[in-house]
């Protein structure tokens, strides 16, 4: 009879497990993106930001740092920040997400002190609540946009939920190899690793630029601004269902006759083909 209990209860909790797993939907990132902008906007930028923080979540001032180092050792940041989801996508077990859209900084009263720009977010889930939090923020500031962003909410493949790997060191080394060998091909030529890499909805975030969509359109940005990249991969990591991941590093990139550094965020959704593809990147200039 106690066997008979402990199975039902099993199967039970098996059930309640694969519909909470099922129930995964792009709204969930999109609503931790938005939760976190109405913090920024009710209790200022410092405390907004430790508010969703991931305890590993990193910022780049200009070089990477903990979220939680960085708003600890200041008083306050002046000024206000406003954005706005335009673009998310999350992974099937819903432990891994990206939201990115326009942002505007203002630490004035009229608008010639209004700064614009776009921010790429990457969100992970924390085990201990449940609650999606902050991973990476990055932003890039451009001129003020001519239209506004359009959107692109795409709900994840929940044919593609599994359990997570025995073996969590796997995947994050299978991204460090294909960041590598990007960063590789990117050095013997820009045009070339990116044709070879990027998703035919590849989003790219460069400084001083709207975001860049499309194979197309990207590559034909950078032969017109003739962009050299010399990349070092610095970390990854890899949603458990195998459908999404994140990279970051440093680079080197010669635009023009002019030579500066950066740090790079980028984003990997794998294929029909089980090949990685390059989803999102974004740069944040380093000061030389």
């Amino acid at each position: 009879m106690k066997k008979a209990i402990f199975t039902a209860l099993l199967f039970s909790g098996s059930v309640i497990s694969a519909i909470a797993q099922n129930s995964v939907n792009v709204n969930q990132v999109v609503s931790a993106d938005q939760d976190f902008n109405k913090q920024v906007s009710r209790k200022g930028i410092k405390d907004g930001f430790l508010s969703v923080a991931d305890a590993e979540g990193m910022v780049f001032r200009p070089n990477a740092i903990k979220i939680t180092d960085f708003y600890s050792s200041i008083d306050k940041q002046p000024g206000k920040l406003n954005g706005e989801p335009k673009f998310a996508r999350i992974s099937a077990n819903g432990d891994l997400g990206v939201t990115a859209g326009p942002y505007v900084y203002q630490n004035g009263k009229t608008d010639d002190d209004k700064i614009y720009g776009d921010y790429v977010s990457i969100w992970r889930k924390d085990l201990a609540s449940g609650r999606l939090k902050l991973l990476f923020n990055v932003g890039e500031q451009h001129p003020e946009p001519e239209q506004e962003a359009t959107i692109d909410f795409k709900e994840p493949d929940l044919t593609k939920q599994k359990a997570p790997s025995k073996d969590p060191f796997a995947g994050k080394d299978i991204i460090m190899a294909t960041d590598k060998t990007l960063n590789h091909s990117l050095e013997l030529s820009t045009l070339a690793g990116y044709k070879e890499f990027l998703s035919p909805e590849a989003r790219y975030y460069f400084p001083g630029f709207e975001p860049i969509t499309g194979t197309d359109k990207i590559l034909k940005f950078l032969a017109n601004e003739a962009i050299n990249i010399t990349g070092q991969t610095v970390s990854a990591g890899r949603s458990s269902s195998n459908d999404l991941a994140y990279s970051y590093g440093t680079a080197r990139i010669k635009k023009g006759n002019v030579v500066n550094n950066y740090n790079y965020v980028r984003v990997w959704e794998i294929d029909a083909n089980h090949r990685w593809n390059l989803l999102v990147e974004i740069f944040s200039t380093v000061e030389n």
